[in-house]
């Protein structure tokens, strides 16, 4: 290609096959910091656009996210050259007289959240970071964090926080109420759904936080902590009965699954895999679990995802303001650094010492019950079925929770105008419309069912309208029911994968009576009607830019359709392919399913989806 954006991101041309290459990235993606530190050390700022949160706290983001990766750089016998800029940075942001102050700390603020890698930090490298303070020092930033550990946390992966600032306070010998830190483990472990996995918090949906957050703090802990054993072995061990179902949250490239909110956090989503090694478990054979952790950096080193001065942007695959949610700051991304855990290790470590394995192939599908989705293992792409989780307060928290289905290597759209029905997107989903303008699609759930490798979900897009949805895998295709009840006329619009866009408008297309296909310059993307006396149109639709979290522009096949008063009765199936795959699938449309089974079946075996359970 004659322009290589990617060129601007640090980790472009690193191998990134050893352990050394992972040191150089590290480095790599810190020095762009260097100029963006303020005169005192404390803050770096790296934009003028806002979080919901003020300046100072997103300055200390800046400040104490890449200690995240630099903390376990140092701890595995890494030379990092900043640590004064550190030393010097701490004393006088935790300082109430320093102009470079971060500002005092509250309940719920997210001073509390950046304050955990501070806590990280004293626990792991305290001979960096505390030892050569002066007492004065010592004294200021104890009072800080002290102040900060008896606050209120949010009810969520925010209380694992508290518990890593007590980590460190007790590494370094300040005495504060452990009763406080047994409260909140007690209850992070009550956040337990079984199978490895936890809702983070008291809410209807599970996402990356489980993996990066939840269990990424938790193995920390059992390994940092002293004297708390029985804890320590359970988290280990749903650790690794976790491992066996967000492995399927991974494609064979490295890609992780593009679902749910904080994907601005890109490859932490990889620090699952270094934690694993970080507490000694081999929940997988070193060679897989390095394997699924390598591969996932090196997806990362070709995307266009820094600014032209290397740092990193707000953004997934590209920079994209549409995607962020209102806690992101210009600092946010460097959560990241998290990614590096597994530098606290020495080059002996067998997780190091282990060949790359490839990831395996799952030839059928592959039901993750507690979440309520079902993984199809497609070539060079993994594409899950959801039956839907809830988030509803945040900007496309619908289509980050509530899509029809969700894939490594294609992403999903979020929409961009809410007042434009024929421009929307859908991908995934089943967009509806009462005026030919505003658009509704699935929201919140009413109920979320999983029976076998199938799924079930009840939704309501309006308070007298109701829609039942099936989804069937078919590998490579998966099939959609829709059984809608409305007592007015509908618009509806249902959308396929959104697949890259070429320039010069070399794409092509085939639309008909009941289908619609998409010829990428590199995948094939189809959406197929199978409902007897079909009358929906099939529509080559052009996304609008910037809305796909992979790719700046995409193509989406649909179906539209009008919805009579009644009952109507949607049946879909749908297929995106690599260009190299051929497009003989085009002529292997499955048949579609018999609804009667699908009742029958839900009621013989269907169970509530338990990440959807709660209240």
């Amino acid at each position: 290609m004659p322009f290589d954006l990617a060129k601007a991101n640090p980790l472009h041309g690193n191998p990134l096959k050893t352990r050394q290459d992972l040191s150089k990235a590290l480095m790599d993606l810190f020095n762009p910091l260097l100029p963006y530190f303020s005169e005192g050390g404390a803050r770096v700022r790296l934009s003028a656009f806002g979080a919901i949160f003020d300046h100072p706290a997103a300055d200390l983001e800046g400040f104490a996210r890449p200690l995240w990766g630099i903390v376990p750089f140092a701890a595995g016998g890494g030379e990092f050259p900043h640590w004064e800029l550190y030393r010097r940075g701490l004393a006088n942001g935790t300082n109430p007289d320093h102009p470079e102050y971060w500002g005092d700390v509250s309940d719920r603020n997210q001073r509390l959240v950046e304050l955990a890698a501070i806590g990280f930090a004293l626990a792991l490298v305290p001979e960096h970071l505390w030892e050569q303070l002066d007492g004065t020092a010592k004294q200021i930033v104890s009072a800080y964090l002290l102040t900060a550990r008896n606050l209120e946390y949010i009810d969520n992966n925010w209380k694992f926080f508290r518990v890593l600032v007590d980590l460190g306070l007790e590494r370094v010998g300040v005495s504060f109420d452990t009763a406080k830190t047994v409260q909140y483990l007690d209850e992070l472990e009550d956040f337990d759904i079984g199978e490895g996995w936890y809702r983070d918090g008291p809410v209807r949906r599970v996402d990356h936080y489980i993996p990066f957050a939840m269990h990424y703090y938790g193995l920390i802990y059992a390994v940092l902590a002293k004297g708390d054993e029985a804890r320590a072995t359970r988290m280990l061990e749903r650790a690794k009965i976790f491992t066996k179902d967000i492995r399927h949250w991974f494609g064979p490239d490295g890609a992780a699954l593009p679902f749910g909110r904080s994907q601005i956090y890109r490859f932490a989503a990889g620090g699952f895999w270094a934690a694993l090694a970080f507490a000694d478990l081999e929940a997988l054979p070193w060679g897989e679990i390095k394997g699924y952790y390598m591969r996932h950096i090196r997806w990362w080193a070709n995307r266009p995802i820094c600014d032209r001065d290397g740092v990193l942007s707000v953004g997934y695959g590209y920079p994209n303001l549409l995607m962020s949610e209102s806690y992101n700051s210009a600092c946010s991304p460097y959560w990241a650094f998290k990614f590096f855990l597994a530098l606290a290790l020495p080059e002996d470590h067998p997780f190091w010492q282990a060949e790359e394995a490839p990831a395996p192939h799952f030839a059928e599908p592959v039901p993750l019950a507690k979440p309520g989705m079902v993984a199809m293992h497609t070539p060079q792409n993994v594409v899950i079925l959801a039956s839907g989780q809830e988030h509803d307060k945040m900007r496309g928290s619908h289509e980050k929770y509530s899509k029809f289905a969700y894939s490594t290597r294609y992403g999903f759209n979020i929409e961009a105008n809410d007042r434009h029905f024929d421009a929307a997107s859908f991908d995934n989903m089943l967009g509806l419309s009462d005026d030919g303008v505003h658009l509704r699609m699935r929201e919140t759930l009413e109920e979320a069912l999983i029976a076998g490798d199938k799924l079930y979900s009840l939704w309501k897009p309006w308070g007298d309208v109701t829609v039942e949805t099936w989804l069937i895998p078919a590998n490579p295709w998966h099939i959609r029911v829709h059984r809608i009840e409305t007592p007015r006329p509908l618009h509806s619009a249902e959308g396929g994968f959104a697949i890259p866009r070429a320039d010069f408008n070399r794409d092509q297309n085939e639309t008909s009576a009941g289908r619609a296909v998409w010829f990428g310059a590199s995948d094939t993307s189809a959406i197929v009607d199978l409902t007897e006396r079909a009358t929906r149109a099939g529509h080559a639709q052009l996304a609008i830019a910037n809305t796909n979290l992979i790719h700046a522009r995409t193509l989406v096949p649909q179906l539209r359709g009008a919805i009579a008063p009644g009952r109507t009765i949607f049946m879909t199936a749908v297929c995106a392919l690599p260009e190299n795959e051929g497009e003989a699938f085009l002529s292997n449309v499955p048949a579609a399913p018999d609804i009667a089974a699908l009742e029958d079946l839900f009621k013989r075996t269907g169970t509530r989806v338990t990440a959807f359970d709660i209240g």
